[in-house]
């Protein structure tokens, strides 16, 4: 094969097609834009959580303390296990992913050719429905199933004998995996589900058959049903709260691939 043919053939990479046509590039000014958009939407919605959860908004209060007790950072400190934390489940998970889209959104619109709105708009059902809701949806029930029926499923789990540190974290560890395997296995039926609600979207409301598969970056706004399976199926940790805290973060990926998407 030559390299001319190397070179001119389709090759797909995360979202979409490579094409010679350097006018179906994004520029560099429309990520750097969208990217604002979309994290001022997250950080707004983050603003709206901490407040109604309780915590202060007010700039005096919020520089008066150490930035590990701000809310978007505070975690799980078991010498202090009263202290006020943001918890983010089903409500909190659907309002960052709608402000994510609602930026990117509108990034795309203020920053992009005006061309390729209905295509962000397109892609904004995909993202919402196929990436978010389906998912959360089906970790949800997962989580819940498990938190109705934890005695009687841990009742089948089995336990080392003996006593001491080591014998202690196996057994914890082995506790832990029913939970972990009906959250992988919901959040897989999650996303193949979803995949394939997009590609029914696209095909019968908007009429374009394009088989969109799963890529790289669907996988990063998971990591928000991974942090409800982990709030609504574990203990509070360092851990999980940690990862709870990485939520708002993944969640600005939707929006920033909606306002930088082209047909």
């Amino acid at each position: 094969m030559s390299i001319n043919r190397i070179t001119n053939a389709g090759i797909s990479f995360g979202h979409s097609h490579y094409s010679s046509d350097k006018n179906n590039e994004v520029q560099p000014s429309v990520k750097r834009g969208v990217l604002l958009t979309t994290i001022t939407g997250v950080g707004a919605a983050s603003a709206m959580i901490a407040k109604k959860q309780g915590f202060s908004l007010n700039p005096k209060v919020i520089f008066s303390q150490s930035p590990k007790n701000w809310a978007m950072f505070k975690i799980f400190n078991k010498n202090d296990k009263n202290a006020r934390l943001m918890e983010i489940e089903e409500k909190e998970i659907l309002l960052l992913a709608g402000a994510s889209a609602a930026g990117g959104l509108a990034g795309g619109a203020i920053f992009d050719d005006k061309k390729h709105f209905k295509g962000k708009l397109r892609e904004t059902v995909n993202q919402l429905l196929g990436n978010v809701l389906v998912p959360v949806l089906s970790v949800s029930a997962a989580a819940h199933l498990y938190d109705k029926n934890k005695p009687r499923i841990l009742s089948f789990v089995p336990q080392a004998p003996g006593f001491g540190k080591k014998i202690g974290y196996f057994n914890k560890f082995l506790r832990t995996l029913p939970s972990a395997a009906m959250t992988l296995a919901a959040l897989g039926v999650g996303i193949v589900g979803g995949n394939k609600l997009s590609n029914f979207i696209n095909d019968k409301v908007y009429h374009k058959h394009v088989e969109r598969k799963i890529k790289t970056t669907d996988f990063a706004p998971h990591v928000d049903d991974l942090s409800m399976a982990v709030t609504l199926m574990a203990d509070k940790s360092p851990l999980s709260t940690g990862i709870t805290r990485t939520v708002p973060a993944f969640l600005c990926v939707p929006g920033y691939q909606i306002g930088t998407h082209r047909d």
